[in-house]
């Protein structure tokens, strides 16, 4: 005879049950919010109002009127002004995610190399902590470019090093001309890449159950060159390049770095590097020292077990400071204003000139750096998951 079903309790929602009461101070908490936000809003609408002040973001149709002079696309000065706010959020994207890659690869290479065993090797990386950790980025960023304007020779006297040329007018360099092998062999790098996803997750996967360590970062790294060079062979292997060359008055044909982009980028990139550093050698120190005496006596030597025993378990407490770092690099791009890098807040400025739409202009700029913030968050957190040690 089996035994009746007894049905769950009812949910009572009444103040003594604490989920009642939390829903209830949340909902009360977004409503307070938002009519706080309602009513800011509407005074600043009304003050605007009494003070003869164009209110809206109907502007963004008008033609711009200015020109911008680093874009990666063309931009003409009749073009309206939200694609001027696209060229500015896309050389503010090329610099944040180029300075996540470099800073990532900087930081990581000097918080290792704090573990070294030669004195030299921890002492400059301990010199170069503690020097640029201290050091305002904004004077960082004017100091770097100086050195591009000042120091470096004129135009019609750059540094030649084979073919590229540095000089105050930036870093000149050859560029493949754009034809059908340079497609494939793009395509190709990107299936090269996805496939080398896929092979660290199957060489990870199989150390984790034989134990036999397989290389997660060369093997990688030539299966995906492998893959784009494949492409490049398949679409007639052009050899043929855009070289720069030496011109009457500036280096003429090739492609071109700015000196405003390069001082901007180095400038976030050293800087933001030490704080990495710290965080990679925090991570690792976290990790107890009996990991890498069993790593030692399984054989592995320093390297391997950097890289396959400390590294891997230091990654839980690495990733959630990394994340701060790579939005403090991505929010302190906005200082590109400063020398004269036309980033999104360069773009505002110009436009708030123009029109007077401060606040709107400044919403825009609220906006970029939010969502920028926010997917890298996103990002950071999928990883910082699959990072995680999962428990049995």
């Amino acid at each position: 005879m089996s035994t009746p079903r007894i049905a769950p309790p009812k949910k009572k929602w009444s103040w003594r049950s604490q989920a009642f009461r939390a829903l209830v101070y949340q909902v009360v908490a977004v409503a307070v919010i938002a009519l706080l936000v309602l009513y800011l809003a509407n005074n600043t609408a009304t003050n605007m109002r009494a003070r003869g002040i164009q209110s809206g973001f109907d502007f963004l149709g008008g033609a711009a009127g200015f020109d911008i002079g680093e874009s990666l696309f063309a931009f003409d000065s009749g073009e309206p002004y939200w694609r001027a706010y696209l060229v500015g959020m896309t050389n503010t994207l090329r610099v944040a995610v180029l300075g996540i890659v470099l800073t990532t690869i900087l930081g990581t290479l000097i918080g290792v190399g704090r573990f070294s065993r030669n004195a030299l090797v921890r002492g400059l990386c301990l010199c170069y902590v503690e020097f640029f950790r201290n050091m305002p980025v904004l004077l960082q960023l004017l100091m770097w470019y100086l050195f591009f304007t000042e120091v470096l020779p004129v135009s019609t006297e750059a540094w030649q090093l084979g073919p590229l040329f540095l000089s105050k007018g930036g870093l000149n360099f050859p560029i493949p001309v754009w034809v059908t092998g340079q497609v494939m062999a793009a395509w190709g790098l990107l299936a090269g890449l996805v496939a080398a996803w896929f092979y660290r997750g199957y060489a990870q996967a199989r150390f984790e159950a034989t134990g036999l360590p397989r290389s997660t970062v060369l093997a990688p790294l030539a299966l995906a060159l492998a893959c784009g060079v494949a492409g490049w062979i398949l679409g007639g292997a052009p050899t043929a390049l855009d070289r720069p060359i030496q011109g009457e008055f500036a280096i003429e044909n090739g492609g071109s770095l700015t000196p405003e982009f390069m001082a901007l980028m180095l400038g976030l990139t050293v800087y933001t590097a030490a704080f990495v550093a710290e965080v990679v050698r925090a991570g690792i120190q976290s990790v107890s020292l009996g990991q890498s005496e069993a790593a030692s006596a399984l054989g592995l030597n320093r390297g391997q077990t950097m890289r396959l025993v400390m590294l891997p378990q230091a990654l839980r407490v690495i990733i959630p400071p990394m994340t701060n770092q790579f939005l403090n690099l991505t929010k302190n791009s906005s200082l590109a204003v400063a020398i004269g890098y036309p980033d999104v807040v360069s773009i505002a400025n110009t436009a708030i000139n123009q029109t007077g739409r401060a606040v709107e202009c400044i919403a825009i700029i609220m906006l970029v750096y939010l969502s920028t913030s926010l997917f890298t968050s996103v990002l950071m957190n999928w990883y910082n998951a699959r990072a995680a040690i999962t428990e049995r």
